[in-house]
């Protein structure tokens, strides 16, 4: 299946990636965005791995989740199976108030 990443989910990834490189090193920074593309590729092989999130808002009905791959598998990332893509559509620390969070833009507080 054809991967496709959202608006929000690059902006999230980009903001994740510049807290890494400035509190723990470009090399921290470089190895996030190598777990979430390995972490994509997983998912475009199997795209069902990932259980569906029962997020209520109707928006969000639809998305499904998967940890992103050690060592950064605090973060989850959220996708949605759309026609005979995957879109991802965000990524996010898993102990942030998600249900509120998938809902704001990137970057909000």
């Amino acid at each position: 299946m054809n991967v496709r990443k959202a608006d929000d989910f690059i902006a999230d990834a980009e903001l994740q990636y510049q807290w890494y490189a400035e509190h723990a090193g470009w090399d921290v920074a470089e190895r996030y965005l190598a777990a979430i593309a390995g972490t994509c590729a997983l998912i475009e092989r199997h795209p069902f791995i990932g259980p569906a999130a029962a997020l209520t808002h109707p928006r969000l009905e639809t998305w499904r989740f998967f940890v992103v791959m050690r060592p950064f598998h605090r973060h989850v990332l959220f996708y949605e199976i759309v026609g005979g893509e995957v879109l991802m559509r965000r990524v996010l620390h898993g102990q942030r108030h998600l249900p509120r969070r998938l809902l704001e833009p990137p970057g909000a507080e």
